[in-house]
């Protein structure tokens, strides 16, 4: 732990912590602010609510999906460094057209609410100019993450020692969703209105802190950049599967993802819908779920001891199936409040079988974070330098496709009015997946060791 503090002094890793924090926070508060207030202000009916919230995660991955290879090509083949300070300076404009969407959307709530309309389907000026602009901005969001994705861990082992890279992912991992976990809690408890103003200053610092990242120039030689976005995803995909920890590392990471994107489309209409409970304690969920991934983070770090090591990601992903399931029969137990009411978080955490359900959502985060990390460490550990972004890079496109069609599966699984508390099996039952790709990582992994 002493290292692991000590990395958190120095400027070769702290103002990289903190733009990352910030984008994460970001990220979230926006996305969040702007899913909670369409389900909770604007629509009526729980299938449209579950498919708007798969829709911003589609329209928000879908970057990544696209421009992964392109974000990998450059970050490996220009500095690091001065992409980040790019990038985070686009962030202001864009978040300057997602707080205009916000202010827009919840002056036409409030003039609505001021003559008594009720709405039970989006407003002509939300559904004309608000929401196009608020999913633009989303998008514009994704295509921004995709370009940082890949440089937040493709610079950590250019900037720290060899033994220092796990310590310094799990505190990446680990300040991402405690960075989560305040976007979170913002965003389901100040007037939407205050969200649009934080988002624009906090994209504003981010860009400030980005200038103290350490330059970190292109390593060994200077390759041209293909800018063709088909044939270059097809190229890196390809060019990283042949170490075969790799390819189980992201196969394993896609179908997590997979499964924390789609609990993630679930829990504001699950919490309104299914628990009856209001937007405040649909954030505690998110809140719950950030905190446990980052318990999960720095505990996995703390019992592997710094060594990069599938040992303990099959248990943990099967420890998080568990939890699904015992989320999913609380959940089915539980009595609603009478119908047109809600729920706040005094008078839900007072319901007797709240805390029971907490517990199984605090389950599931930590046995995430504990199978997550240390995949991640395998992709900057075991490709050589020159070639850690796109490493990072192809993950990224195999984990937005397959979240993709995880988000694709849910919006279907609405459209056919399957109860959305039903959908939750289809997480637990993809945690057997996670688990047969993480064995095999395993076991690649030891059969390496005796090579």
């Amino acid at each position: 732990m002493t290292t692991s503090t000590h990395i958190l002094r120095r400027r070769r890793f702290l103002p990289l912590f903190v733009t990352q924090l910030f984008n994460a926070f970001n990220d979230n508060l926006f996305k969040t602010a702007m899913v909670l207030f369409v389900v909770y202000s604007i629509y009526n009916s729980e299938a449209k609510e579950a498919m708007f919230s798969a829709v911003a995660s589609g329209v928000f991955i879908l970057p990544f999906f696209l421009l992964s290879a392109l974000a990998g090509q450059l970050a490996d083949m220009r500095d690091k460094a001065r992409i980040i300070r790019i990038i985070k300076g686009c962030e202001i404009g864009i978040m300057t057209v997602g707080g205009l969407g916000l202010v827009i959307a919840w002056q036409d709530v409030e003039c609505a609410a001021a003559v008594g309309q009720c709405f039970v389907a989006p407003h002509s000026l939300i559904a004309d100019a608000a929401i196009p602009l608020l999913l633009a901005a989303l998008l514009a969001m994704g295509v921004h993450s995709t370009f940082f994705g890949p440089i937040k861990y493709a610079i950590l082992p250019q900037h720290l020692e060899s033994d220092e890279v796990l310590a310094g992912t799990g505190w990446v991992e680990a300040g991402t969703y405690m960075a989560i976990l305040v976007g979170t809690i913002l965003a389901g408890w100040i007037p939407v209105e205050i969200a649009a103003l934080v988002v624009f200053c906090t994209a504003v610092l981010g860009y400030l802190v980005s200038r103290q990242v350490p330059p970190a120039p292109a390593q060994g030689e200077v390759e041209p950049i293909d800018l063709n976005i088909l044939r270059s995803s097809v190229t890196v995909v390809r060019n990283t599967m042949h170490d075969r920890r790799v390819y189980y590392a992201i196969l394993a990471i896609s179908f997590f993802w997979t499964i924390g994107a789609v609990l993630i489309i679930q829990f504001p209409p699950l919490a309104k819908n299914v628990l009856t409970a209001s937007k405040e304690v649909a954030s505690l969920f998110l809140v719950i779920f950030s905190v446990g991934v980052a318990i999960g983070s720095v505990a996995v770090n703390a019992l592997l001891k710094g060594r990069v090591s599938a040992r303990y990601s099959p248990a943990a992903v099967i420890v998080m199936g568990l939890f699904v399931v015992a989320f999913y029969f609380v959940c089915r137990a539980w009595t609603p409040v009478p119908a047109g009411e809600l729920m706040d978080v005094p008078h839900f955490i007072g319901v007797p079988m709240a805390i029971p359900l907490l517990l199984c959502l605090l389950g599931i985060a930590i046995a995430g974070g504990m199978f997550v990390v240390p995949l991640y460490a395998f992709l900057t550990t075991f490709v050589p330098k020159t070639q850690t972004a796109r490493t990072i890079a192809a993950n990224n496109i195999v984990n937005s496709g397959a979240m993709v069609a995880g988000a694709l599966l849910a919006t279907g699984l609405s459209a056919a009015r399957v109860a959305i508390v039903d959908q939750l099996l289809l997480s637990a039952a993809m945690c057997l997946i996670s688990c047969w790709l993480a064995r095999r990582l395993l076991m690649t992994e030891r059969a390496a060791e005796l090579d």
